[in-house]
């Protein structure tokens, strides 16, 4: 029987992780994040795959795939976040848990991150973890996923 795929979807510039902005993001990268998420997920009997796009069309298009392809999405939709409701529709017709991730934490920064369209869907929203926010929305979508 195959693992359950949860999928991790990331927005606009999370492709320059650990170069942009390290005092706000961090120094990992994308790539650190996906393989800490691949062996987080192989502990917990779940199996993960990460994608990124800079164009809000690829993002929808990633969610269509996860309908088919995966029991539950983990997404940092960057900057989206604030403005696209058509990632929202999207997740609205996803059935699985959606967990929404953000790096830092939105709430303390300019006024205009404080609106996420994401957070209408989510299940979950985790803020200001850092990169370690990936791993913990990991844990609450296997978790979910097990329920």
């Amino acid at each position: 029987m195959p693992l359950p795929m949860i999928h991790i979807l990331n927005g606009p510039n999370l492709n320059l992780l650990g170069r942009r902005q390290p005092e706000i993001y961090g120094h990992e990268t994308l790539d650190d994040v996906a393989r800490d998420c691949a062996a987080l997920g192989r502990d917990m009997g779940v199996e993960t795959a990460l994608f990124q796009s800079n164009h809000e069309g690829e993002i929808v298009e990633m969610i269509h795939t996860a309908r088919d392809a995966a029991r539950a999405i983990v997404i940092n939709p960057g900057a989206y976040s604030h403005t696209s409701v058509a990632i929202l529709d999207a997740l609205n017709t996803f059935d699985g848990p959606v967990l929404e991730v953000h790096i830092s934490n939105i709430h303390k920064r300019e006024t205009f991150r404080h609106h996420s369209y994401v957070s209408a869907r989510a299940d979950g929203v985790i803020a200001g973890c850092g990169t370690l926010g990936y791993q913990l929305a990991l844990r609450r979508v296997a978790a979910m996923l097990a329920a």
